[in-house]
């Protein structure tokens, strides 16, 4: 099973990701020079044309990728998320093979399970930094993760995310592909589920394979 972190394992109103987005505006604004009325602008053009903001501003800009990431998530993550009990009940009750795939980077991925709870349930993290120059949703950065972890056919896995541009690539890479945060799927999702939580609504923890 191959989680994403950020609005996956823990809800979007969170203000983990809006944080994240003020310290990416930040970076942007001291490193570039530009306007703080023009920085929305830019942020939202890097990321649509090359999947995520880090992966425009080294293309463009030839930025550090690990000074922009270290900067970017170095937030209070415990004024946001907490130990949740009841998520790490659900995820315990399944014995498949748990992998992080995430467009951040490692130390902040290890973070948000160590402030989660889920640490022990996550040894395997697919960093960004690990599968660069590509990130999701590019199939490139599937490939690399799959090598990664040694997984020959993505048919036998369950890919968990919220994006529905990451479900997109997944769903036609052969994943059986669940879309976190609602309950009206897009269309490249084969199941939705609001939260984590309804995880067995959709895949019974007793399924101790990936296999469909």
């Amino acid at each position: 099973m191959l989680f994403d972190l950020d609005d996956t394992l823990y809800p979007s109103t969170s203000g983990v990701w809006d944080a994240i987005g003020d310290r990416m505006d930040s970076y942007i604004i001291k490193t570039l020079g530009v306007a703080a009325n023009e920085v929305k602008q830019i942020r939202n053009g890097l990321f649509h044309e090359y999947g995520t903001t880090l992966r425009g501003l080294k293309t463009l800009y030839h930025i550090d990728e690990r000074d922009f990431l270290d900067y970017v998530h170095d937030i209070p993550l415990a004024q946001f998320l907490g130990k949740d009990e009841a998520l790490i009940e659900t995820i315990s009750a399944y014995d498949s093979r748990k992998v992080i795939f995430t467009n951040a980077n490692q130390g902040h991925a290890e973070r948000v399970l160590e402030v989660l709870g889920l640490a022990d349930f996550f040894p395997e993290i697919v960093d960004v930094l690990q599968i660069s120059p590509y990130c999701k949703p590019l199939p490139q950065a599937y490939q690399k993760a799959l090598e990664i972890i040694q997984i020959e056919d993505p048919e036998h896995c369950v890919f968990i995310d919220d994006s529905p541009r990451n479900l997109k690539t997944a769903r036609e890479m052969g994943f059986y592909t669940i879309q976190v945060g609602t309950e009206n799927r897009c269309e490249f999702a084969d199941a939705a589920i609001l939260s984590l939580l309804d995880l067995p609504d959709v895949i019974p923890s007793s399924h101790k394979t990936m296999e469909r």
